[in-house]
């Protein structure tokens, strides 16, 4: 299949895709205790709680997209993120997203955000991307090694550089770590996405992953 092909049937697939990553993060949010919330993540602007409040406002604005309602980009709290449990509205708003997204494709609804009309794969397929990688970032952030499946990452990397592109770099994201050329597609997909999937296996329990971090949450 061409480059073309399997990016366009990796669109396609938007919603199961959502489902895969959903599934993924899942796991990575099992492994989040209290004290966790204030650990170091590979994103260096945010601790764990503050990174897990971002993702659940970019889940529930697409949430909010698939149901009816035109949202804006950015996050909704602005300086200090909420009070509350994260990793309990992350898993709750992200289930919700899959079903709403399901019952969104199979009516053919227009989805609005930022002012432009895009598809619902579209979406599914932003919210994989968004899901899977902070899920990656909160295992990290436990100290835990745990990778994406091969076949998701995969198929992430064939979609990813529609979301991602030099224009997002360095503010959205840093640039992209060098791998070996035969690295896995997870380790190259964070890779892109400028972690360094080699440096959180260094020193685990005494890295700079498993470390407090005092920020002002500014981005």
């Amino acid at each position: 299949m061409s480059e073309s092909g399997a990016r366009d049937g990796a669109l396609l697939g938007g919603v199961a895709l959502l489902e895969r990553a959903v599934s993924y993060a899942l796991g990575s949010l099992h492994l989040v205790t209290r004290d966790a919330l204030a650990h170091a993540t590979p994103c260096p602007w945010w601790d764990l709680g503050a990174l897990l409040w971002h993702l659940d406002d970019a889940v529930v604005s697409m949430l909010e997209a698939v149901t009816g309602a035109e949202v804006a980009l950015g996050d909704s709290w602005g300086v200090q993120p909420p009070a509350g449990d994260p990793v309990g509205a992350v898993r709750s708003h992200a289930r919700e997203l899959i079903g709403a997204c399901s019952r969104a494709e199979q009516s053919r609804c227009a989805v609005a955000i930022a002012g432009l009309t895009v598809s619902t794969a579209l979406v599914a397929t932003t919210g994989a991307v968004e899901i899977a990688v902070h899920g990656w970032d909160a295992a990290q952030a436990c100290g835990r090694h745990r990778p994406l499946p091969a076949s998701l990452a995969a198929d992430l990397l064939e979609v990813v550089p529609l979301f991602v592109t030099d224009a997002d770099r360095p503010g959205r994201f840093a640039p992209p770590v060098e791998l070996p050329r035969r690295a896995s597609p997870a380790d190259r997909l964070v890779a892109y996405l400028g972690r360094n999937p080699h440096r959180a296996l260094v020193n685990r329990a005494g890295s700079w992953l498993c470390a407090p971090l005092t920020l002002s949450h500014t981005r």
